[in-house]
């Protein structure tokens, strides 16, 4: 396994948002809002589901494990707020709204001046309490719980 990079790691994160706006703005909502049926996203969810990460997830548990280490565990991660917090917005909107957020994101966590140090520090998962791996880990976006 290639050991982590936090360099490397923010070059792809930093890309994401471009990447996404590239593939899907300007397609019709038919296209964007569409999913595969019972318990399936549509890219509109999906997009509203990273804005959600980016406000609510990987730097908020950055934040806690940096200060609290294992002693507090992650704030559960709400995987279905989008459905709430996307209504009435457009995908043009969440687009933006993720381009903005990940940007300011990137910005906060280069401020941060990482260490080595830091990135294997451990968090303390909501559930069970079992332990994460590093701030590595929280530093990479995902769409998990």
């Amino acid at each position: 396994m290639t050991e982590f990079s936090l360099p490397e790691a923010i070059a792809v994160l930093a890309r994401t948002p471009a990447t996404l706006d590239a593939l899907l703005r300007g397609l019709p909502d038919a296209w964007v809002r569409c999913d595969e049926g019972n318990d399936t996203w549509s890219a509109f969810d999906i997009v509203g589901h990273l804005v959600v990460g980016e406000r609510t997830d990987w730097m908020p548990r950055l934040r806690i494990i940096l200060e609290d280490g294992e002693a507090r565990p992650f704030d559960p991660f709400d995987r279905f707020a989008q459905f709430r917090e996307s209504k009435g917005k457009s995908f043009q909107q969440l687009l933006e709204e993720f381009a903005r957020l990940r940007k300011e994101n990137l910005a906060a966590l280069r401020a941060l001046n990482l260490q080595r140090d830091d990135l294997t520090r451990r968090g303390r998962h909501p559930r069970g309490g079992a332990s994460q791996s590093g701030a590595a880990r929280a530093a990479r976006p995902r769409s998990s719980g």
